[in-house]
């Protein structure tokens, strides 16, 4: 076989898989879930046996203020635990 039938070698580079997501990653994703869960929790309640009466417990602390405010925390604790990329080994500051 000649040098001439060789098939030229392409250079390839090789890529290592790294994982997207690291443990840390995965725990704030977690608690982002759990404070969503815990936020619609404290919206529940607040009814009236009866249809005919008014129970202003709907309007409390709890599930006006306190609830939403939960969920939203988990929503942003999700999406930075979606973006967020720990720093390589080796890698430098923008310093």
């Amino acid at each position: 076989m000649k040098a001439k039938d060789k098939p030229a070698k392409e250079s390839q580079s090789v890529s290592v898989n790294i994982p997207t997501f690291n443990k840390n990653n995965y725990i704030i994703l977690l608690a982002g879930l759990a404070l969503i869960a815990i936020g619609y929790l404290l919206m529940i309640g607040g009814g009236s046996d009866d249809p005919n009466l008014f129970n202003p417990e709907i309007f409390n602390f709890q599930r006006i203020t306190l609830a939403p405010i939960s969920c939203l925390l988990g929503f942003v604790a999700i999406i930075f635990a979606i973006m967020w990329r720990p720093k390589k080994i080796g890698e430098k500051t923008g310093d």
